[in-house]
């Protein structure tokens, strides 16, 4: 019998499998996945070869569980008292801490291995640099110690743009830094306006989530400020990058919107403006990097 047969027909290695899976956090890599491929295709100037697609892509997406997981194993103390995350698999026991931590390093390595020798050594090093960070830097000492914890600790998230790059180029230049400067200022907004919803989480685990410890017109302020950096940088990227109309309508609308729904939050501070202002962000990124790979192929087919 197969171990996918085996899973199905025993609930508790489902509740295992599903629980080792959840330790990765796959709507962030998910996310992260969306800004790679994109970014490959750009510093292509067209599609890469499936080989190289597949190997950066699976492997960027180990890394990025692995240091997830992490995540979840450090934090697994504030996780059982925060209702957003009580579910987590370290707190209902799905999984153990040792075990998740073995299952997070094998991650690690596995995708190191992969990305050095399927795809390049500055790949696999930006990789791993990236999960070191937001493993020491960010969970170890920022969350829990500082109001600019996401903002620092934001730069986490945006390497993977480096990595695609460099999986194609061998290098990285001022194109893939614009976009490592994009998903850097994106980040606070996009995780402020989720942290309005759980401040009281926050304060309850005493994580000092900007949300949770300044007062709530100071953080759309903020926001407002990064809003507009975001689209600031995601119109030097497109100038860096010799991007074409397709990419440049699609930045203008969708940063128009952004800043729409920042400026309704800075207008009234509540958690409904927050949550529109949250999933947009989302739909941003998607559709911006979306773009950004399209307008390739436009360029190619002139």
């Amino acid at each position: 019998m197969t171990s996918l047969a085996l899973a199905g027909s025993n609930p508790t290695l489902r509740r295992r499998l599903a629980g080792f899976v959840a330790l990765t956090k796959p709507r962030i890599v998910e996310l992260l996945l969306v800004t790679t491929l994109p970014t490959m295709i750009v510093a292509a100037h067209g599609l890469p070869s499936a080989r190289l697609i597949v190997a950066t892509l699976v492997g960027g997406t180990l890394a990025a569980g692995g240091a997830n997981a992490v995540n979840m194993y450090v934090d697994r103390d504030i996780d059982a008292v925060m209702r957003r995350t009580a579910r987590r698999p370290l707190v209902t026991g799905v999984v153990g801490p040792t075990e998740a931590l073995v299952f997070a390093l094998a991650l690690e390595a596995v995708a190191f291995g992969l990305l050095w020798v399927e795809v390049n050594l500055l790949s696999a090093a930006l990789a791993l640099g990236a999960m070191l960070f937001y493993v020491f830097v960010y969970t170890l000492w920022l969350k829990r110690s500082s109001v600019q914890n996401i903002v620092i600790g934001g730069a986490a998230g945006a390497v993977p743009v480096l990595v695609g790059w460099a999986a194609v180029r061998g290098s990285v230049g001022v194109a893939p830094l614009l976009l490592f400067a994009l998903i850097f200022v994106w980040t606070p907004p996009h995780f402020w306006a989720l942290a309005f919803r759980y401040r009281d989480d926050y304060r309850s685990v005493h994580v000092p989530m900007m949300p949770a410890v300044v007062p709530l017109a100071l953080v759309a302020r903020r926001i407002m400020a990064y809003s507009v950096l975001v689209v600031a940088t995601s119109l030097g990227f497109g100038w860096a990058s010799g991007a074409g109309l397709v990419y440049w309508v699609a930045a203008a609308a969708s940063g128009a919107v952004f800043l729409v729904y920042s400026w309704r939050l800075l207008a009234e501070q509540s958690e409904a403006r927050a949550m529109r202002l949250f999933h947009w962000s989302i739909t941003y990124l998607t559709l911006l990097f979306a773009a950004m790979a399209v307008d390739q192929f436009v360029h190619l087919r002139v």
